[in-house]
């Protein structure tokens, strides 16, 4: 069985996807942009600003679910640019404690509306 996760303290979906999912003992979160969750619109500032609002709307997802970061077990980092990989590293590493999550990072062509960076996570709950 599978229960929709919902919270307005993170954009809304902007397709065919909830926000994240519940299961078995585990949160699924769908992939975050830099959007600011009240305007919608991606926020302003460079690869830091746009790291630190995607972790914000990863833990309010999490939190709607009844998890936290502290519970996270698995990331996805996608960078339209390796290059920010530091820079991310630094803000990213400020939203969790040992042990850290596993962790995968990649470079993709291109993310929606053009932002640098999008993260997902699967937590227990």
């Amino acid at each position: 069985m599978k229960e929709r996760v919902q919270t307005d303290g993170a954009p809304e979906a902007i397709g065919p996807y909830s926000q994240g999912i519940k299961a078995n003992g585990l949160v699924f979160c769908s992939g975050q942009i830099p959007l600011d969750p009240k305007s919608g619109k991606v926020v302003d500032g460079g690869i830091q600003e746009q790291t630190e609002r995607v972790m914000k709307n990863l833990k309010a997802v999490l939190e709607a679910a009844g998890s936290s970061l502290e519970k996270v077990v698995r990331s996805t980092i996608f960078l339209a640019d390796l290059e920010d990989f530091s820079e991310v590293n630094e803000v990213y590493a400020g939203f969790f404690s040992q042990p850290y999550p596993a962790r995968s990072t990649v470079q993709v062509a291109r993310l929606p509306k053009d932002v640098r960076i999008e993260v997902d996570v699967i937590a227990l709950t």
